[in-house]
């Protein structure tokens, strides 16, 4: 079986499923909506983009103080991993980001939940997410956009996503 949208792609380019989150409000794009939203569209004017999905909020964990505001998007590119990341900080640092507290408030979070290149890991960088399947706010909004994409030969997402959910205690 084809993967999810690789009959779309050029054969010199990669797909990336790529988490987005805010929790600091930012001088031109406002609340931390406003500035996943605007993370999208720089996304999509730097990269192909194939889809993005809705944007959720979700109560902050680890410390990281005010609610987040999360989507994910699947695009295309050249770079390969390692590029991909340096990309995707040098986007953090424009929109603000700064060196900070692990688990800290930020305004822009950008993370490479998963690529069409199977499992990649050196020193700096984990693909899939070493958290992928273990949080919501990255899993359900890409299996929301890509349900039937087999991140690293693992279940699909819409399995991945249901697993979590029938495995997350009730409050």
């Amino acid at each position: 079986m084809a993967k999810p949208y690789r009959a779309a792609v050029r054969q010199d380019k990669h797909l990336y499923g790529i988490g987005i989150g805010s929790n600091r409000r930012h001088v031109r794009h406002g609340l931390p909506q406003g500035v996943v939203e605007a993370a999208i569209a720089r996304l999509e004017g730097d990269f192909g983009l194939f889809d993005a999905s809705s944007i959720v909020l979700n109560r902050a964990f680890g410390g990281a103080g005010r609610d987040f505001a999360n989507a994910a998007v699947i695009l295309e590119s050249e770079l390969e991993p390692r590029e991909m990341l340096a990309a995707l900080k040098i986007l953090e640092y424009e929109f603000g980001r700064r060196p900070g507290k692990r688990w800290g408030p930020r305004v822009l979070d950008l993370d490479i939940l998963a690529w069409d290149g199977g499992a990649y890991h050196d020193r700096h960088l984990t693909v899939p997410h070493p958290a992928l399947f273990d949080r919501e706010t990255a899993l359900l909004p890409l299996a929301q956009i890509a349900p039937h994409w087999r991140v690293a030969n693992g279940p699909t997402l819409a399995q991945a996503a249901d697993f979590l959910r029938r495995r997350k205690p009730k409050a």
